[in-house]
């Protein structure tokens, strides 16, 4: 089903709220209200309905990209793009903006993100004119050992949820590292909006709403192995309806508590506490000692030149270096001549996955216990070996991993301030709102990262206590010569290099702005090995590749005539925000996107 949103009038209404005046209190969030569902809306999913026309750009983007020359932020709450525009006036870093808009988004968007998970970022730091990267990425409880955790596994995998797929929520420390070094505003000030939120209440929009009531709805079903559900459902209840306003208060008292205790209160004082009590009582292992242990790293990204444009990812533990070793690939081959939207073009561009992602589940690993050979994989050399495993008319019938040389649901957002910084930020709680689990009075989920850590002996992320799971999410940024040019991310598990990657294909390739390079529609391809040593059952050496409603029927067909095994379009297709770096003569403008699959919007001043 194409889907547009209707938003061209909101930039406008929300810039004159205020944060007192945008939330109001009303009804209980644990109430099980249908929301303000339209009458027959199965009705409106009819695939020979599309949006208006528009009179200029894309006939397929959703709406304008939005233009400032002070600052801008984008992210999938309209609430927290607020919330960042007004800590930017206040005087804030985009940094300070970032990480308000984070904590918003812990209220706003719990179903992606949460102080119960991680929190990666890069950013353009104009004083040394580079890419900066930071990973606040947790590690395993370390006294859960390997052989507990093969105790607890599920057709050779670690299960989806409960206390076994926890490791240490590294986004506190994350954003207060970030913070000490590019705050400009008190620590204490960052809370407040979201403090007002989740204190007064919000309505909550269609799209979280529908995840919020799924990810309850999975939580209660028996055989879960969730070892306590009482928790979530205080916090969650069913989930809020469309418009029903949800608030959560002990969210809003762990805030005070970080606000007024910086890091320190989260993993060394009465928050750490209460998390160490709490997996105590239900038989968990996350203790207060894992907390203390736990600091955030800088880090230096990869980078690799896409046709003049510099693309940058961070390696750590994450995928980031999948979407370079992407474009190194595809562009061997004349995107702009295949043609935008072709059957050619996305054909190489899936056939680059599937190579870059044999790589991905076999390298890819927390690089203190694992030599990861990042360098050689996002080489041009490599990328020239892997090229020619792709027929441009044909699919490879079966892909492998490289041979190295010898040698040893997710929420971005992005801001940008009048300084010229700007800031990629990712932050996740992992699939289904997180492991389950909420500690006693907190008001937060911790995440199941854990899940992504392999059982097979010899994997580089192979389980161990102590360690880093494999991360999925990933920032994007991109630069032009000596200047910043793209702060973007694409939200949503393995989609994110794939997304990323179209991103940049739209943007460099075929010419799309900001806003239409989001907009357009996507491909996603799943059944390449996976990260833990385990192939999705049953879908073969081609796996599947999924299309988004808007691709033409005849590149479809084409598609099907190359041998890709298609299948139905689920909504899997990740959520894009961006903010783009231009000058207008000597002067700077940034652009701000957001896109149709999330609530969110984008704002500039």
């Amino acid at each position: 089903m194409k889907r547009r949103t209707f938003i061209a009038g909101v930039p406008a209404a929300t810039a004159a709220l205020s944060l007192d005046g945008a939330v109001s209190a009303q009804s209980n969030p644990t109430a099980a209200q249908p929301g303000f569902q339209p009458k027959d809306a199965e009705n409106y999913a009819r695939p020979d309905v599309h949006a208006g026309d528009r009179p200029v750009g894309a006939s397929f983007a959703s709406r304008s990209t939005v233009y400032g020359r002070s600052g801008a932020a984008g992210s999938s709450h309209p609430l927290a793009t607020l919330a960042a525009i007004e800590i930017l006036k206040k005087g804030g870093s985009a940094v300070d903006a970032a990480i308000a808009m984070n904590a918003c988004l812990g209220f706003l968007e719990p179903t992606a993100c949460g102080i119960g998970g991680d929190v990666f970022a890069m950013l353009w730091d104009p004083a040394q004119k580079k890419v900066v990267g930071i990973a606040g990425s947790g590690r395993s409880p370390r006294s859960l050992s390997l052989e507990t955790a093969r105790s607890r596994a599920q057709d050779g995998a670690l299960p989806a949820y409960g206390a076994v797929t926890v490791s240490v929520p590294g986004a506190v420390d994350g954003w207060w590292t970030l913070h000490q070094r590019y705050g400009k505003l008190k620590w204490a000030d960052l809370f407040e909006p979201a403090i007002a939120y989740a204190s007064e209440g919000v309505p909550v929009p269609e799209v979280i709403s529908h995840y919020m009531r799924r990810g309850m709805a999975n939580f209660v079903k028996p055989g879960r192995g969730i070892e306590e559900v009482e928790n979530a459902k205080k916090t969650f209840g069913v989930g809020p309806g469309v418009g029903e306003i949800f608030r959560n208060p002990d969210l809003a008292r762990t805030y005070r508590m970080i606000a007024k205790g910086g890091r320190d209160e989260f993993y060394q004082g009465a928050i750490a506490e209460t998390i160490d009590t709490y997996f105590k009582r239900i038989g968990g292992w996350l203790s207060k000692a894992d907390l203390a242990a736990h600091k955030a790293e800088w880090s230096d990204p990869y980078a690799t030149d896409y046709r003049g444009v510099t693309v940058h990812a961070l390696g750590a533990n994450t995928q980031g270096i999948a979407t370079l070793q992407m474009l190194n690939m595809i562009e061997h081959f004349d995107m702009r001549g295949a043609g935008f939207q072709s059957a050619r073009s996305i054909h190489i561009q899936a056939e680059a996955k599937r190579l870059a992602y044999e790589d991905r589940a076999r390298y890819y690993a927390d690089p203190n216990f694992s030599k990861v050979p990042g360098e050689w994989l996002v080489s041009k050399d490599y990328a020239a070996e892997r090229a020619k495993l792709i027929n441009p008319a044909r699919i490879n019938p079966k892909v492998d991993p490289g041979k190295a040389p010898s040698r040893g649901d997710t929420t971005y957002f992005t801001v940008a301030d009048a300084s010229g910084m700007m800031v990629s930020m990712i932050q996740s709680n992992f699939r289904g709102m997180g492991a389950g689990l909420v500690a006693d009075g907190l008001g937060f989920m911790f995440q199941d990262r854990g899940q992504l850590f392999s059982l097979q002996p010899g994997h580089p992320n192979l389980y161990a206590p102590g360690k880093r799971p494999f991360q999925t999410i990933i920032p994007g940024f991109a630069t032009r010569g000596d200047a910043p040019w793209l702060s973007f991310g694409v939200m949503g598990g393995d989609m994110q290099p794939q997304g990323q990657t179209q991103i940049v294909v739209n943007r460099v390739d075929y010419g799309l702005d900001a806003q239409a390079a989001g907009d357009a529609p996507r491909w996603h391809h799943e059944g390449s090995s996976q990260s833990m040593g385990e192939d999705l059952p049953g879908l073969g050496p081609k796996g599947i590749l999924r299309l988004e409603s808007g691709v033409p029927d005849a590149t479809r067909k084409a598609l099907v005539e190359m041998g890709w095994v298609m299948a139905e379009p689920d909504g899997g297709f990740g959520r894009y925000q961006c903010v783009e770096h231009r000058m207008s003569g000597n002067e700077r403008v940034y652009a701000a996107a957001s896109e149709m699959r999330a609530d969110g919007l984008a704002l500039a001043y």
